[in-house]
């Protein structure tokens, strides 16, 4: 198979001695893991590769036969602006350097100088393109209506707009070689994001997924990393770690909130430094695999408690998504519910049964806290239960034993309700009150309303009785 090239467009070394050229491309790709490199021994042919290739970053000498490296700087900076331009001489002159960062150049850089210097700035400018690219790309998808790649969202069932806008959010990033956290409740489809993003970056690699929840340090380091023979007591054969199955590919890891301290740490230097080393091996290996997150915490909290390391989070945090809780999106209920119904009728080889109205109505005031989770599995347990033709709400039982007062929205004080008042109601009026609310958010239906106000449904028959019935149309 062939290796994809990293990065995604091309570094250019522009120098006229042939041992540097071959120097400095085996150390891109041996340090930094950078393969799509081109280099020029002729410096008259610099334009021309660049309005033939796509280059990002040149790499370039200053003292060379045919065209001086000041002049292709001018002239790079002039015709291909959007080119990051470094000089790496073998002259080590400051007025030299002034006048070339005068001149356009991202950095100066000297021959002599240690590989990993010169290594730093070219990922460095890596990263800058990127961002640039990203950006760019961020701002056309936002423009655009239509998903390019709607394919690859074909297992998220929505008629959110809100998660519409995070699918050309994920378009834009998908192929970014820099890490992307996934956050929201448990439940929401995570995991489902993290197959989409995928399918988008057009991986030749697979994707492994890990749940690190819960691993001590020494298990997330054999997992992650894998170990060489002999590395510990039972280490009997070398093993492979998820890193590495990934290459090519991406490594989704799956609750990070839940990391150690020293987990964390390691994490870092991995997404940092971009190697790692098996246990029991002092020979390092690189890291050729995209990186996803996600967590159902909320990770600014644990920074402020101390829990998690602020420089993995913003690390982490290069490309970000935060997913909507099913309460927060009830336009999807009906939609998945149906998907849900459909799903479950055909793996018990049942025929769908006719809906009950009242059902809308229970769905619409629950609250979901296990999220779309949640209602695929209570939506399954209903079809079981269902020995009819119809499907009523007495099948829902999770519901029906969950559902709380104002669905698990905010209770407010008796001072937030009361004391911008300038007359308090009475009892009878408050209760009126109170049940038209419950009626209207239930749709009119008595069970519902009931269920809302923690009260049976015969109480609240005979209070609207005494009440005279008269209430308006829900």
């Amino acid at each position: 198979m062939k290796e994809d090239l990293y990065p995604s467009f091309k570094i250019l070394i522009v120098d006229d001695e042939q041992a540097w050229l071959r120097s400095l491309r085996i150390s891109l790709a041996r340090l930094a893991g950078i393969t799509n490199v081109i280099t020029c021994q002729d410096s008259r042919q610099v334009i021309d590769i660049l309005n033939r290739n796509d280059v990002g970053v040149v790499l370039l000498d200053l003292t060379m036969p045919y065209l001086s490296g000041d002049k292709l700087l001018q002239l790079i900076n002039e015709q291909f602006p959007e080119v990051v331009t470094v000089v790496v001489s073998g002259m080590n002159q400051v007025d030299t350097a002034v006048k070339c960062m005068k001149q356009g150049a991202f950095d100066y850089l000297v021959k002599t100088s240690e590989e990993e210097r010169i290594i730093t700035v070219v990922l460095h400018a890596i990263r800058m393109i990127e961002m640039q690219r990203e950006n760019i790309e961020i701002s056309r998808r936002f423009f655009s209506e239509e998903l390019s790649t709607p394919d690859a969202f074909s297992k998220i069932v929505t008629a959110s707009q809100s998660m519409h806008s995070i699918f050309k959010y994920l378009e834009a990033v998908s192929k970014s070689s820099q890490p992307l956290l996934i956050t929201g409740e448990s439940g929401v489809g995570k995991g489902l994001i993290a197959q989409a993003v995928h399918k988008l970056s057009n991986c030749k690699g697979e994707l492994v997924a890990v749940n690190v929840g819960g691993l001590d340090d020494n298990i997330f380091s054999d997992t992650l990393f894998g170990h060489v023979k002999g590395a510990f007591t039972g280490a009997d054969a070398p093993r492979s770690g998820m890193v590495e199955k990934a290459a090519q590919g991406t490594l989704f890891l799956d609750e990070i909130g839940d990391l150690t301290i020293a987990s964390q740490i390691k994490l870092l230097r991995l997404l940092q430094e971009g190697d790692y080393y098996p246990l029991g091996s002092d020979q390092p290996k690189r890291l050729r695999a995209r990186v996803i997150a996600s967590t159902n915490q909320d990770l600014e909290r644990k920074l402020q408690k101390g829990e998690f390391r602020r420089d993995l989070y913003y690390r982490l945090k290069s490309h970000h998504v935060h997913i909507p809780p099913l309460r927060e999106r009830r336009e999807d209920i009906f939609v998945l519910f149906n998907h849900f119904i459909n799903e479950a009728c055909q793996d018990m080889g049942r025929q769908k049964p006719h809906i009950s109205e009242n059902i809308l109505s229970l769905l619409q005031v629950y609250n979901f806290p296990g999220n779309v989770r949640e209602l695929k599995a209570m939506t399954f347990d209903a079809i079981a239960r269902c020995q009819g033709d119809t499907l009523t709400i007495d099948h829902f039982n999770d519901i029906n034993k969950n559902i709380l007062p104002h669905s698990g929205q905010k209770f407010f004080s008796a001072s937030e309700i009361f004391d911008s008042l300038d007359e308090l109601p009475t009892i009878n009026q408050a209760v009126r009150l109170l049940i038209y609310s419950a009626m209207k958010r239930a749709k009119g239906n008595q069970s519902i309303a009931a269920k809302l106000l923690g009260i049976s449904q015969p109480a609240l028959s005979k209070r609207m009785k005494q009440m005279d019935g008269n209430f308006l149309d829900f």
